[in-house]
């Protein structure tokens, strides 16, 4: 009796690693502002990662990083968006990217795509899986 807790957070304290299923490229997102919703656009990654990371920053990431959680969600709704598409992970990618442009002025609207980039040899391919339609940003800014 007195050994039950511990077989119910033994689980939590020495984790399974087989939570992946698959190992593959996760997709990235792009995002594009227009003029009007039959513009062509001109694709930019949201959320790239740096560069560079100093030491210090690294050590205060692994205490504090809302954004890199965030991102995380982010990647979880676009391989969701690509697997079973809903229109719960659609908007969700949709309304952070509009949070993070909305005070950048520029074009009122905005549509996003996943892309997978993978190595084949030398070359690095990128193939598109999704295109969202594009919406206003006005009416997804919080």
């Amino acid at each position: 009796m007195i050994l039950r807790p511990f077989a119910l957070l033994l689980p939590a304290l020495i984790p399974s690693w087989n939570f992946f299923d698959v190992i593959a490229p996760s997709p990235r997102i792009e995002a594009a502002r227009l003029a009007s919703p039959d513009a062509q656009p001109v694709w930019r990654e949201f959320r790239p990662r740096p560069q560079r990371v100093s030491p210090g920053e690294m050590v205060r990431r692994l205490v504090w990083n809302p954004r890199w959680n965030e991102t995380l969600f982010l990647v979880t709704c676009a391989e969701r968006l690509v697997d079973h598409p809903t229109r719960h992970s659609e908007d969700e990618i949709f309304r952070r990217i509009a949070a993070d442009l909305v005070r950048e002025p520029g074009e009122p609207w905005l549509v996003f795509r996943l892309v997978f980039v993978s190595r084949q040899g030398e070359a690095i391919e990128r193939e598109v899986l999704f295109e969202a339609q594009p919406r206003r940003l006005a009416e997804l800014a919080p």
